[in-house]
């Protein structure tokens, strides 16, 4: 009876937990992307932080602090460019989106009579212009939104940082898995980190720079804009850059610059296309070989999930169920059977039948 109450006692309070959390979940959801984007770079900085403390000695303190400036100047450094870049064209519509829509409707107009094929009618034109117009606003909110996590990530990341060693002692000693399992789901995390956290968004930032050289090179008008939107599709593989390269190579012949539209066309192609595969192959390998299929559709979920941040998450978070389907493999399925009894030849001869 005592062992039954306590069994009762110990689920009770394991719902109540659950409970409790599943509330600060749902409250903090909006936040989740700062608080999965904390403890992506603290795996990142762990190793480098412990060898600054234990090693070298600095205080705790001044050690954290030293990657917080770290991260807030490297994160700083593309959310300026975006401000920079995209930030004129937001007012420029707000101030006047007549204008710009119907801007934007007589170049897709001239490139449908240059080409001598309509594949959109006015009125469906006019209408997902008028439905872009409306979304501008959800926009500039999704920024403030990043804005926010991204203060919350490096509030966050200090204090993870600060108490990283209790915490992996805790982590360890609350997670209910076999102790080898444990150590594969720490390897397997920073690897997948790296390579998501690290190996995506540097492929994605050597396409942008390879892209933006060639629209500078063959003269296309705002190059350093569509050069930074080719490096943030990049996030997709294969297919990312397309979607901004080619209406621009179309654009460019149908305003008749055909000489600058072929040189695009195969630049872009040729060069911005196999940078892709080149990187993918070099660098990924050695970080940690995401296969591009999980890549595609976890920023796919991670979109939908989290917002522009998911676009790295995601990725991590396909990985996740495939490490946590191998761990699950590793700790109820594949158990080692027992291995049958050696028999002995006085035993074998047992078995032999007489003859009658």
């Amino acid at each position: 009876m005592p062992e039954f109450n306590t069994r009762i006692t110990q689920i009770l309070l394991l719902s109540l937990i659950v409970l409790l959390v599943y509330l600060v979940v749902k409250e903090l959801y909006i936040f989740l992307p700062g608080l999965l984007g904390a403890l992506t770079l603290y795996i990142l900085s762990r190793a480098n932080y412990f060898q600054l403390v234990y090693n070298r000695k600095w205080k705790k303190g001044w050690a954290a602090g030293l990657f917080i400036i770290y991260y807030l100047l490297l994160i700083g450094l593309p959310v300026f460019l975006a401000v920079v870049l995209i930030s004129p064209k937001v007012n420029s519509f707000l101030s006047n989106p007549g204008e710009m829509i119907n801007d934007a409707k007589h170049s897709v107009l001239l490139i449908q009579q240059k080409i001598g094929f309509n594949f959109v009618s006015e009125a469906s034109l006019t209408n997902s212009l008028s439905k872009l117009s409306a979304f501008i606003p959800s926009i500039l909110n999704d920024t403030a939104n990043l804005i926010t996590n991204l203060a919350i990530m490096l509030f966050v990341l200090y204090y993870m940082l600060y108490n990283g060693r209790d915490i992996e002692r805790t982590l360890n000693r609350i997670i209910p898995l076999k102790q080898e399992n444990i150590n594969m789901l720490a390897s397997e995390t920073k690897k997948m980190v790296r390579a998501n956290a690290l190996g995506i968004p540097l492929i994605s930032i050597i396409q942008g720079l390879t892209a933006t050289l060639g629209y500078f090179v063959f003269g296309v008008k705002e190059w350093a804009l569509w050069g930074f939107l080719t490096g943030v599709f990049a996030f997709f593989p294969v297919v990312g850059t397309m979607i901004v390269w080619v209406p621009l190579v179309i654009y460019t012949y149908a305003v008749g610059n055909t000489w600058q539209g072929t040189a695009l066309l195969i630049y872009s192609a040729v060069v911005t296309g196999n940078v892709d595969y080149i990187s993918r192959i070099t660098l990924l390998k050695r970080m940690g070989d995401v296969h591009p299929v999980i890549t595609i559709l976890g920023v796919i979920v991670g979109l939908g999930l989290f917002g522009f941040i998911g676009l790295v998450f995601g990725p991590l978070l396909i990985s996740y169920i495939i490490l946590l389907f191998n761990i699950y493999m590793n700790e109820f399925i594949d158990i080692p059977r027992p291995q049958p009894h050696a028999r002995t030849p006085q035993e074998s001869e047992d078995d032999i039948e007489p003859d009658e």
